[in-house]
């Protein structure tokens, strides 16, 4: 497993952030694609998801610091700001239609995969193909 690299989609193409195996199940990291900064998680079950590391409510960049979960069958994020939830696969917010500046509150989602590819076991840990 050191040798698979996650890979998030940026403009036309894929761009390698790090190593699978340096993604701690349960937390994120943020990462810079250009001039924009992407919070990376890896989920208990180990799947990936890459989100804007911006929070839509404060302002500030911490979302890759935020706490995963889920509600119901949703995989999401709590901001560790003020806690409003947000779905990992859409980026809308659940918890509130719009942020304090009128805009929809919503973090930008990004594509993101592994190379080489794999997919989690049943078991829960990671699997190559």
């Amino acid at each position: 497993m050191t040798d698979v690299v996650v890979e998030v989609r940026h403009g036309a193409g894929w761009v390698p952030v790090l190593r699978y195996a340096d993604l701690v199940p349960g937390r994120g990291v943020a990462v810079l694609l250009g001039d924009e900064q992407v919070a990376l998680f890896r989920d208990r079950d180990g799947h990936l998801h890459a989100v804007g590391n911006r929070d839509p409510f404060s302002g500030a960049q911490v979302m890759s610091r935020g706490l995963l979960g889920s509600r119901g069958t949703t995989r999401v994020v709590a901001s560790p700001m003020y806690k409003q939830v947000f779905d990992l696969s859409t980026g809308t917010c659940l918890d509130e239609p719009t942020a304090p500046d009128g805009t929809p509150a919503r973090l930008p989602v990004w594509r993101v995969r592994t190379t080489p590819p794999f997919v989690p076991s049943p078991e829960g840990g990671p699997s190559c193909l």
